[in-house]
């Protein structure tokens, strides 16, 4: 979603220390003083979709910084990577100096254990680097590696043999806090049902979605309409359906606390927020739901967003699919409409003290339109997303949300000669949102600890009522 940053305010005082591309994230400065760690986190501009950053090994003092290096080939099997020279991008500064030290000769393209001094040289890897790279061939999720050994030269460029690495060894002692919109036009969507129409908006250009309604900036919508399973002993001539809209904003939120206890970083948080809105309408009696519910996704979308945190490119990999969810036990016949409208968050955040404890809270509200049940019954529907989160292609933070409609009836219904048919008894739609996911393994790609299980985020649950009524003859 919104542009990126391409300053960060914490490197050593480099006499090249960049500073933000005119026009895109916040007006950042570069720290004068050595003691200010703080990055700034924005959205990475268009240039900086291929940017890299290196640091040097633990101890060597050569802290994370741009450089010209990218990755021209990664095979995630046996984990080699070809880094080759890349070429500068138009509009921005030479990168600073990996060592105030002069560059030496170039080591032998064999050597496993090239002089620190070498590394100076924009063109060569050195064991022990830390290579932090925008999505590139091999790794379209983006690439976080530490080099273990120095192949040798191919036409493309050095082969290396990496390792996974930590973000705490690039970002090592430094602090980063932002929230980064995702641009909405840059994810791929993919259509799982045959009437799903898309729309979407980013800042400066409004597009207006099916059946004319204006889209927010900032935002994805994805209109839907599916027929469901009818009851059995429904009539021949009765239908179910479910048809609304989704319209999401995400954005990422990403923290680092700097150095903790035994090269931990001392904080860390990752997750998935925005504004949410959505309208959907049910009708007809649909069929009993055996053990769980039917749930029908609809679309798939995925998107890599970029972020800048500081001179470090930090990929996110977000996914988000949207589904209808029935459940019903084939008595009601139900005929409803509503909008919904609020907020969201789910992530996890670490402290030295208590490791990864969940973060999930929902604020939505919700207007009925229409709202009738007839019979005694109960159905469930729900127009929600299951979004997951991670860095550099490992899942971090899944989430479900499922803002929900309700309904139910009771009573009786009895016949008589004297009366006819008279039904009693009461019946009520309720609104309402779940949230629920987990906090996976791979959130250790901080540097933290690495859990003994996944971590439920827990369940949140809230319900409200928007109609009722006395059933009646």
């Amino acid at each position: 979603m919104t542009a990126l940053l391409l300053a960060a305010g914490c490197s050593s005082p480099a006499p090249h220390a960049e500073r933000p591309a005119a026009g895109h994230g916040q007006d950042v400065r570069a720290t004068d003083g050595p003691t200010d760690h703080r990055l700034t986190v924005a959205a990475a501009p268009a240039p900086a979709a291929t940017a890299t950053a290196t640091a040097g090994p633990a101890g060597s003092g050569r802290r994370a910084h741009k450089t010209k290096l990218t990755i021209s080939s990664y095979d995630g099997r046996t984990r080699r990577a070809v880094i080759s020279k890349g070429q500068a991008t138009t509009g921005t500064s030479k990168p600073p100096s990996a060592s105030p030290a002069s560059p030496a000769s170039p080591a032998s393209p064999t050597s496993a254990t090239p002089s620190p001094a070498s590394s100076a040289a924009p063109h060569e890897a050195v064991v022990g680097d830390v290579i932090a790279s925008a999505p590139a061939p091999g790794a379209p999720h983006g690439l976080l590696a530490k080099v273990t050994k120095v192949i040798g030269e191919t036409d493309q460029g050095t082969q290396v043999q990496t390792e996974p690495a930590a973000l705490n060894a690039v970002l090592g002692d430094d602090t980063a806090k932002g929230t980064v919109p995702v641009d909405p036009s840059s994810f791929a969507v993919d259509k799982l049902l045959p009437d799903v129409k898309v729309s979407w908006s980013k800042a400066g250009d409004v597009h207006v979605g099916p059946k004319g309604a204006t889209v927010p900036l900032g935002s994805l919508r994805l209109d839907v309409g599916a027929e469901v399973p009818t009851s059995k002993d429904a009539p021949v001539s009765a239908t179910a359906s479910v048809s609304g809209f989704v319209q999401v904003a995400p954005q990422v939120d990403f923290s680092y606390g700097g150095s903790g206890t035994d090269a931990a970083p001392g904080s860390a948080y990752l997750g998935v927020s925005g504004d949410w809105s959505s309208g959907w309408a049910v009708k007809g009696r649909a069929a009993a739901a055996t053990g769980t519910p039917l749930r029908i996704p609809f679309a798939k979308l995925h998107a890599d967003p970029v972020l800048q945190v500081g001179p470090v490119p930090v990929v996110v990999n977000l996914d988000l699919t949207c589904y209808v969810q029935i459940s019903a036990d084939g008595h009601v016949t139900v005929d409803v409409q509503q909008s919904l409208k609020g907020d969201f968050k789910a992530g996890g955040t670490f402290g030295v003290a208590k490791g990864w404890t969940p973060v999930s809270s929902a604020d939505m509200k919700s207007t009925p339109v229409r709202a009738s049940l007839t019979t005694a019954g109960s159905v469930k529907t729900a127009l929600g997303a299951e979004a997951s989160v991670g860095l550099y292609g490992t899942v971090g933070v899944t989430a479900d949300l499922a803002p929900y409609l309700r309904g139910e009836a009771s009573g009786t219904v009895t016949a008589t000669s004297d009366t006819g048919t008279r039904a009693e008894g009461t019946w009520g739609v309720y609104g309402g949102v779940d949230l629920s996911g987990t906090l996976r393994l791979q959130l250790s790609i901080f540097g933290t600890p690495v859990f003994q299980r996944s971590v439920p985020l827990g369940s949140l649950h809230r319900e409200w009522k928007l109609a009722g009524g006395s059933l009646g003859s």
